[in-house]
């Protein structure tokens, strides 16, 4: 495959164990790696994120074959991976480390982020509350954190959160990568 056939999103929705466990499992994703992005740090700890100190957002940075999933496919399996409702929190997540957010790539993917935002928050009863903003840098998260769930999946937050969120959304919990 061409590097022309590849696209990268960043994107937050609460812990990024569940963000990673979700794409790894969707047709078209060539990567997902979990990692932090915006704040003022540069090249953060998970321990200084978890403060909420760095302004970092726990993301997932995503490589896609835009010829077989579009980026607004990506966005619109985001918004429903997730609860966009909630500022700076999912579940027991709270933080502005949690929040939701799209750091967009360009001009193109701003637009997109933008009117999937406005599709998705047009089906809810509440505002969605999603940062879109451009991409800063992005820093992956330690060893330890990423592909998470396939190496822990007997532990407690992985059967008790994303197991569930896997089978709510109807996601093979093997992974395609």
């Amino acid at each position: 495959m061409s590097e022309q056939q590849r696209e990268t999103a960043i994107v937050g929705g609460g812990c990024f164990w569940c963000m990673e466990a979700v794409f790894k499992r969707v047709a078209g994703i060539l990567d997902v790696t979990s990692g932090y992005a915006g704040g003022g740090t540069a090249d953060p700890a998970y321990e200084d994120v978890c403060t909420g100190r760095t302004g970092h957002a726990e993301v997932v940075k995503i490589e896609f074959d835009p010829g077989a999933i579009t980026y607004e496919d990506l966005l619109r399996m985001f918004f429903r991976s997730h609860d966009p409702t909630t500022p700076n929190r999912q579940g027991a997540d709270v933080g502005t480390q949690y929040r939701s957010v799209i750091f967009y790539n360009g001009e193109a993917q701003k637009a997109t982020a933008e009117a999937v935002a406005a599709e998705h928050g047009r089906t809810l009863s509440a505002s969605v509350v999603t940062q879109i903003e451009p991409a800063p840098a992005f820093y992956p998260a330690e060893d330890y954190h990423q592909d998470y769930f396939d190496k822990n999946p007997t532990a407690g937050y992985c059967r008790v959160v994303i197991a569930p969120k896997l089978d709510k959304l109807g996601i093979p919990k093997a992974p395609i990568l």
